[in-house]
């Protein structure tokens, strides 16, 4: 399946799951029931946000978008991070009203059978989602089913309090497992932002990545041959190296340009997806930068 097949799969199972959540909610009157529904309303409009940008992310370079369109994916982590603040804090809301007027459940069997089937959906198809995502290196796609994941160990923690309420017949338990959930989603949606705000800013590629580039470069070099200047960058499913190739002076176009072509096709082959410059110069001669320069192959953590 594509990615925006499963962001299709994901907004067909956040309906779902609302309407199985909401129900639950309807049916006991429980505040922490109705802290999972708004959540699931959250994965919603993500999953829709989501697909909106991937399909953005896949069109063609353009006269304004010469690089394409890749860093959309970045905005849907984002907005989906957002939308979890703004859910967060209509859960605390609810929480404290009810924290100050406590009120008995009802039907808590239906309502718990009613949240757990919601859960089972979503913790399947978040599963699939992430290994998919890990494949296809989307992160639009892993942000929605990171969430997903969220969504399970929200509804696992309001079950267990709705258990609690029943077993001990203290109803404030009711409102703080409501507001536990919400600190829990806050945390979900700080690290979503976070990271989506790390692509925007044009982050390294990872460790393990640099160190295939380098493996590769190590290949070729040699006392007439040597690779600087290396800088790499994320863009969505992209992944972008730059690079200086010095070369004997003496060498004709036609062999310096068969290397270069060599390396890269190297590069390309050994991390997919990869797109590789390779500037080429004389090996007397140096390239000035106007940024601090780091060779990211040697600079690894």
């Amino acid at each position: 399946m594509s990615v925006g097949a499963y962001l299709q799969l994901s907004i067909a199972v956040a309906l779902a799951t609302i309407a199985l959540k909401a129900g639950a909610w309807w049916f006991t009157g429980s505040v922490s029931l109705l802290s999972d529904a708004l959540e699931s309303l959250v994965n919603l409009a993500g999953a829709m946000f989501a697909l909106w940008m991937v399909t953005v992310a896949s069109r063609p370079p353009d006269a304004e978008h010469p690089y394409g369109h890749h860093k959309a994916e970045y905005f849907s982590s984002g907005f989906e991070g957002i939308l979890i603040f703004a859910a967060a804090l209509g859960i605390v809301w609810a929480a404290v009203l009810r924290l100050l007027d406590p009120q008995p459940l009802q039907a808590v069997g239906l309502g718990l059978v009613l949240t757990v089937a919601g859960s089972v959906m979503n913790g399947a198809l978040a599963f699939a989602m992430l290994r998919h995502a890990r494949k296809q290196r989307s992160m639009a796609l892993e942000a929605d089913a990171r969430h997903l994941f969220t969504d399970v160990w929200t509804s696992a923690g309001v079950v267990a309090g709705v258990l609690a309420v029943q077993a001990t017949g203290w109803l404030w338990l009711d409102p703080v497992t409501a507001i536990a959930v919400a600190i829990n989603i806050l945390r979900e949606g700080s690290s979503l932002v976070r990271r989506s705000v790390d692509g925007l800013m044009d982050a390294r590629l990872e460790p393990e990545v640099l160190r295939d580039i380098d493996a590769v470069l190590a290949r070729f070099r040699g006392p007439a041959i040597r690779f600087d200047h290396v800088h790499s960058r994320r863009a969505g499913q992209r992944r972008f190296v730059d690079l200086h190739l010095h070369l004997p002076a003496g060498w004709t176009l036609d062999r310096a340009a068969a290397l270069r072509n060599a390396v890269e096709q190297a590069l390309m082959s050994a991390v997919p997806g990869l797109r590789a410059s390779i500037q080429l110069l004389p090996s007397d001669v140096e390239a000035h930068v106007d940024a601090v320069d780091v060779d990211e192959t040697e600079d690894r953590p």
